[in-house]
């Protein structure tokens, strides 16, 4: 593999769908960038997923109805909701329940909640909405068909749903302290897609303009639930209080996103697709390498700099948590910020390749957070050197990789050295580096992450640790011969296969693999967590332990109402005086 510094890392090779092209550019090396204690640090950026949908859907005209409403005064009944193409249409169903307090819960393993959701694929009849009001409330439990394409459920967050319900009964807006406090009016507790549970299989839909890309459908659907969400809580404030209540401004309704709960399941994706995690990550590192290579630049994009880098403060200055070391890190986050600011009052922009002098101070000077967020402002300067990478962050995994067999244990052994030495130089003979193991839990067939010298798991170990396994594999190959082919050696330890596939695989992948021990003691899952999710357009990290988070999706953003009117890229970091402007009361 060669050395992502200084080579040619175009976003079109073979194993990409798209067909990108780039100039020889200087792309951070692997060994930075696939660390994941920076990993854990990245934020949403243009070419986060939420963004390239609403993009798209902006770009192409779509249009929205809301096509059925059929809610009771106190929140219970059938909703629908119909985005418009170019060529299809797709109607997110909506089923609203009335769910005790007590029966409320955000864990995987719950069997009732505030809202169940899917997404058709076309228009529903009556009849399919019959189906579905029977099917999609049970959801795992229930059965779905090759027309619907999403499966998802929801639960209120109480006490914000019925202080901003209070409040527009009464006629007045809700306090914007207590919305940036939480964000969101219901939380999804998993958005489920690609033929799981009965869904419609991914190949019935990835090569359809409109979803190519990661998760275009399940997106889809989230931004059409929080439009459904805040049409539901003004609907109950109306029925409350006919003669006096009040709908929700617009500055004030597009502070509210799509709350998440995600937990282990989501984490061994990166692990589990190497090939889509370097097109997602090639096409960032891609982006920022064309910013930081402008030779110079003017008044406009000074300002458009500086005017964004006040928003993020803003925002900042917003993001509380109770996880310690989160907290820590927006801190930190704020006052580097600050630093940037000063820094640039002080010194002002340079006058050769100043994005490249600016990234060069921080990455001396500021922490891992603040590093990457100047990535993403960065690269949020220049949608014309930007927005295009996103064709090439998809991947077409339908084809297993075949082992090439023919060469010798030596010529394996020089790629392990080549592309792996950061894995073979760990110590598993150490219990701390070998102390976690991942399994899957019998219960609801979710990943889950144990302690290997506390718990019986070891015989479920699932293989999610590139790094121990590529070290046995070179264990073992330096007891054959160096002339011995490898064909010979495979069938004398077929347990390397999966091993030497990997690396077959990714070898020319720059940012295919984390460059870290996936199984060791001081292993924090959430920065997986956090690197995918930055992916998706999460914003308002929250974690709750060091294996399961909250975050916020789609809060700023337009709705399907306002798409035609707003720019959701600009309001992606929204003005500082958006919601400002705004009364309280």
């Amino acid at each position: 593999m060669a050395d992502t510094d200084t080579a040619n890392n175009s976003i079109a090779d073979s194993s990409r769908s798209a067909n990108v092209k780039t100039p020889e550019l200087h792309l951070r090396p692997s060994d930075t960038v696939m660390r994941l204690s920076r990993m854990g640090a990245f934020h949403q950026s243009r070419l986060s997923f939420i963004r390239v949908l609403l993009r798209k859907l902006k770009q192409e005209n779509w249009t929205f109805e809301r096509s059925r409403w059929q809610i009771t005064a106190n929140g219970t009944g059938v909703a629908t909701y119909t985005a418009h193409g170019p060529e299809r249409s797709y109607t997110l169903i909506a089923f609203a329940h009335d769910l005790p307090d007590e029966a409320r819960s955000d864990r995987v393993i719950a069997e009732a909640w505030d809202a169940t959701f899917t997404l058709f694929d076309g228009l529903p009849t009556d009849e399919d909405i019959e189906r579905l009001m029977q099917q999609v409330p049970l959801q795992e439990a229930g059965r779905l068909s090759d027309s619907e394409l999403v499966l998802s459920r929801a639960n209120r967050s109480v006490r914000l749903f019925e202080s901003v319900c209070d409040a527009l009964a009464n006629g007045r807006q809700p306090d914007i302290d207590e919305i940036e406090a939480v964000g969101y009016l219901m939380r999804t507790t998993a958005v489920y897609g690609s033929g799981k549970f009965g869904a419609a299989d991914r190949s019935r839909w990835a090569e359809r303009p409109e979803f190519k890309g990661s998760f275009q459908p399940e997106l889809l659907s989230v931004w059409l639930i929080r439009t459904f969400t805040l049409d539901l809580v003004e609907h109950m404030a109306q029925a409350r209080a006919p003669e006096s209540a009040t709908r929700l401004v617009p500055e004030i309704r597009r502070r509210f996103g799509v709350g998440n709960s995600t937990g282990l399941g989501m984490a061994p994706f990166l692990l589990n697709h190497p090939v889509l995690l370097n097109n997602w990550i090639e096409a960032r590192e891609t982006a920022l390498a064309r910013v930081r290579d402008v030779n110079t630049i003017g008044q406009r994009e000074k300002e458009k700099f500086l005017d964004l880098l006040s928003r993020v403060q803003i925002n900042v200055s917003h993001w509380s948590v109770d996880h310690q070391q989160q907290m820590q890190k927006i801190n930190d986050l704020a006052k580097d910020l600050d630093r940037m600011q000063q820094q640039l009052k002080q010194h002002g922009f340079a006058d050769d390749k100043p994005w490249d002098d600016l990234y060069r101070w921080a990455e001396s000077m500021l922490s891992l957070e603040a590093q990457e967020q100047l990535v993403s402002l960065l690269i949020e300067l220049y949608p014309q050197k930007v927005d295009e990478l996103a064709s090439g962050m998809c991947c077409d995994e339908n084809t297993i990789s075949k082992i090439d067999a023919t060469g010798t244990v030596a010529e394996l052994k020089t790629a392990i050295r080549q592309h792996y030495l950061w894995a073979i130089e760990n110590n598993f003979e150490r219990k701390a580096s070998i102390a976690r193991v991942w399994y899957v839990s019998a219960e609801k067939l979710e990943p889950r992450l144990g302690e290997r010298f506390e718990e019986d798991i070891e015989p479920y170990e699932q293989p999610l640790s590139p790094a121990r396994d590529i070290a046995r594999l070179y264990d073992d190959l330096g007891k054959a011969a160096d002339d011995s082919s490898l064909a010979a050696f495979l069938m004398q330890h077929p347990e390397h296969r999966h091993s030497v596939r990997r690396l077959q695989t990714v070898q020319y992948l720059p940012y295919a693999e984390i460059r870290d021990n996936t199984i060791a003691a001081e292993m924090l899952p959430i920065d997986m967590l956090r690197c995918k999710l930055s992916f998706f357009g999460a914003t308002r990290f929250d974690p709750r332990s060091d294996r399961w988070v909250r975050i916020t999706l789609f809060k700023d953003a337009p709705f399907p109402d306002e798409l035609a009117l707003l720019d959701p890229d600009e309001l992606a970091y929204p003005p500082a005086n958006s919601a400002q402007t705004v009364s309280r009361h």
